[in-house]
This record gives C-alpha cells, structure tokens and sequence, in this order.
C-alpha cells in the first residue's frame, strides 16, 4: 500500500532516474547546455530547422517530391517551361515552374538536394578521417615526423581547394571511360573534396594535441603502458574534437559549393545524376531566354542550404567556445 503521506519526488533527478529509453535521451538532449544556447538563439534555431528539413527531404525524397521526375515514363513535353505559380501561365501543380522536358523543378530540387548532401557529407567525412590522423600524429609525436607533416599540409595550402578538386577530376578522366566515370562521379567528387579540405583539420588538432598531450592523463596512460594508438583515439581524441565539430559544419558548406562549381562547369556529377550545381547548369542555357526560374531557383535552393549551415556553424563557433563563457 503506498504511504498517503509520502509526496512524489518531481525533481529532475528523480524524472531523470524514472525516464528510460527514448524518454532519457530526450531529458538529457533537453538539458544539455547547447541544446538551451540553440533554444535561446532565434537565428539559429531557424537555420537548424531548416537544415534539418532539407537533409530530411535529401535522406527519403520519394516521400517528399511531388514527382518523380528521372522517370522517363512521367516526363511530359507539353508542360515544358510553365512558369512558377505566382507568374501567368503558371500553376499550383508544379509550385516552381518546370524545365524544357516538363519536370516538375521543385522535384528536381529535392533529387538534387540528395546528390549534393551526399557529395558534402561524404567529402567532410574523408577529410576528417584524414585530417584528424595526421593532426594526432604530428602533434603528439613532433619532432622531425611533426616537420615533415606541417610542410606537406604548408604545401597544399598553397594551391586553392577547388583546383585541387579540379586536379583528382582529370585524373580519374584520364584512368577511367566515360561510362565508367559518370558510375564513379560521386566517388570521385568526394574524394577530390576529401583530398582537399583535409589541412584544416590536421593544423587545428595538431594545435590541441600539443596542449592535450601534457596533460596527467596522458602521463597516466603513459606510465600504464597504453599503447599510443590508444592514447590517441581513446584519450586525447574526445578532448579535441569540438574544435573538429565546428570546422566540419562550416566546411560542410564550402563542400556543397565546391561540387555545385565543378558540376556547374561539367567537371562534377553529370546530368543523369543531377545536383543543385547540374541544375542550375542546364537552367543557364535558357535564362538569356526568359526561362529564369530553372537556373534560379535550384541557385536560391543552394543559397538557403549554404546559409543554413554557415549560421549553425557560426552558432557552434560562439556556443562552444569556452572563452565567451
């Protein structure tokens, strides 16, 4: 029998202790730090919705485009060029227009969208794979081996990003048939974006390594024998890797042009895998021609996706910063 007088603990220790599953995670998320800093900040709370919206409609566009417009059975020629709806001659059926074989280009945006998250995702990623091991490594070793990496990185600096991407394109035109490279574009793209961003990383976890290594638990772990692939990944690691976090989203977005540029000059993702960048290069042949909307908008679709990581990584910047605390 319960006690009538007890009263029920309420606090947030007990709900925390009570909350189990999903429940617990969403307790812990609620109080986390950041998660109120990205409450309290209106900008950047948009930005992240609306980020998040668009990395949705990339992940399961079946589910949100109105057409699926890559299947040739659906193209339909006599609605080619319908302006977007709030223009005459256009319609709520195809919300922003459609291009010169009928499709939909709002549907086409959100197909777009999923080839070039993919290509920026894919990119980050082997750039942190890359920068991060190298940035340990130099850091925590020095030394002659800290020289040598530091030089090569010093070196690809100076040569821009995007003629880098430019550089590994030609090279897989050169090594690969036309068949075979239009299979292995994303592959490529993501390489060439991986390859270089990937300085970056290795110079700002170089810089925490160097601070991290003199700490007591790494001299702990030293005097137990850890073993260095250890101390790096296992110790060191977790303790470096906002400055990583806040790097990545901001180089998400310089990825996603990086690929948009080289689609948009016929170096990238070729038309029967369409980005934004391939959008917007086959809507440049009509803009002269008063067709506008099928460069603009997947270009203001481009826009608001670059944006809306710009300001959330402007947001980790400052949120996890421990000097503006």
């Amino acid at each position: 029998m319960s006690d009538p007088g007890h009263t029920p603990d309420t606090s947030p220790a007990a709900k925390s202790t009570a909350a189990t599953g999903p429940g617990r995670i969403l307790l812990a998320l609620r109080s986390s730090p950041l998660v109120r800093s990205l409450r309290k900040d209106m900008v950047a709370s948009a930005a992240f919705g609306v980020l998040l919206l668009l990395l949705v409609a990339a992940a399961v566009p079946d589910l949100f485009a109105p057409y699926q417009v890559f299947d040739l059975t659906q193209i339909r020629l006599m609605d080619a060029f319908r302006p977007p709806f709030w223009l005459e001659g256009g319609s709520i059926e195809f919300p922003f227009g459609t291009d010169d074989q009928g499709r939909d280009i709002l549907s086409a945006i959100i197909y777009g969208l999923r080839v070039s998250v993919t290509v920026g995702l894919g990119g980050v990623a082997l750039a942190v794979v890359i920068g991060v091991t190298i940035g340990l490594v130099a850091g925590y070793v020095g030394g002659i081996v800290d020289s040598i990496l530091m030089r090569i990185a010093d070196v690809q600096l100076t040569f821009p990003a995007i003629l880098i991407a430019v550089m590994i394109d030609g090279v897989s035109r050169a090594i690969l048939d036309n068949a075979a490279r239009e299979d292995a574009a994303v592959v490529v793209l993501i390489i060439a974006i991986g390859l270089s961003g990937w300085v970056e990383y290795a110079r700002a976890v170089r810089g925490a390594t160097m601070v991290e290594r003199r700490r007591d638990y790494v001299a702990s772990a030293q005097l137990s024998r850890v073993r260095t692939s250890g101390i790096l990944f296992n110790h060191i690691l977790p303790n470096v890797l906002t400055a990583v976090l806040v790097i990545g989203t901001i180089h998400l977005g310089v990825a996603i042009l990086i690929e948009a540029t080289l689609s948009f000059v016929g170096l990238g993702i070729p038309p029967t895998q369409p980005s934004l960048g391939t959008l917007i290069r086959v809507g440049n042949n009509y803009i002269l021609s008063g067709e506008w909307w099928i460069a603009i908008m997947p270009g203001l679709a481009l826009l608001v996706l670059v944006l809306a990581i710009n300001l959330l990584g402007d947001f980790l910047r400052d949120a996890l910063n421990p000097r503006l605390k």
